[in-house]
C-alpha cells in the first residue's frame, strides 16, 4: 500500500494561464486564488506552477457535489433555498442568473442536457433554474432546443 505523494515525474504542472484556459476561467481569477492560497502552487521567479493534485483538490472542495460552490459570496446551497421566480428577479439573483447565462454562446442552440450541465456547475436544481431562465426571458425553449435570448440586456445591478 503506497500512500506517498506522486513523484515529480508523475505530476503535471500548469501555469496560471494554462489552468485558466483548461477551466475556461479568467487568468486573473486563477492568479488571485493561487495568491490567496485557495489553490496550492509554487512560485518560480515571477511565474506560478500549479500541480495537478492541487487543482483536483480545489475542484473537489468547490464542486456542486458538496453543496458549497460559490458564485461571488452566494453559495449554491443558498440559491437552492430561494424560491423559483416567474416574474422579475431580485437584483442579486438576476446577477447570478446573468452570470450563468454568460456561459452560453449567443446564436447557438443547446439541448436540455447541455443547459443542465452548465447550470449544474453553479446550482444543483437545474430544472428550476432552467425554468426560471425561460420565465425571465433570458433563454428560449423551442421544441427542446434552448437558446440564449439575443436581445436580452444585462442589468446594471449586481
Amino acid at each position: 500500500m503506497n500512500n506517498s505523494k506522486p513523484s515529480i515525474k508523475e505530476t503535471e504542472f500548469f501555469t496560471t494561464s494554462e489552468l485558466a484556459k483548461k477551466l475556461k476561467m479568467n487568468v486573473q481569477v486563477i492568479t488571485r486564488k493561487v495568491q490567496a492560497g485557495e489553490i496550492h502552487a509554487y512560485k518560480i521567479g515571477k511565474d506560478w506552477r500549479i500541480p495537478e493534485q492541487s487543482v483536483l483538490a480545489w475542484l473537489e472542495n468547490h464542486s456542486n457535489r458538496n453543496g458549497r460552490p460559490t458564485i461571488g459570496r452566494t453559495t449554491a446551497k443558498q440559491l437552492n433555498k430561494r424560491p423559483v421566480h416567474t416574474g422579475a428577479a431580485e437584483p442579486r439573483r438576476t446577477a447570478l442568473l446573468e452570470y450563468i447565462m454568460a456561459q452560453f454562446a449567443p446564436q447557438r442552440d443547446y439541448t436540455e442536457a447541455d443547459v443542465d450541465r452548465v447550470i449544474a456547475r453553479y446550482q444543483s436544481n437545474t430544472q428550476a433554474i432552467r425554468s426560471e431562465l425561460v420565465a425571465l426571458g433570458m433563454l428560449t425553449n423551442n421544441s427542446g432546443r434552448y437558446r440564449r435570448v439575443s436581445n436580452y440586456r444585462l442589468s446594471s445591478a449586481g
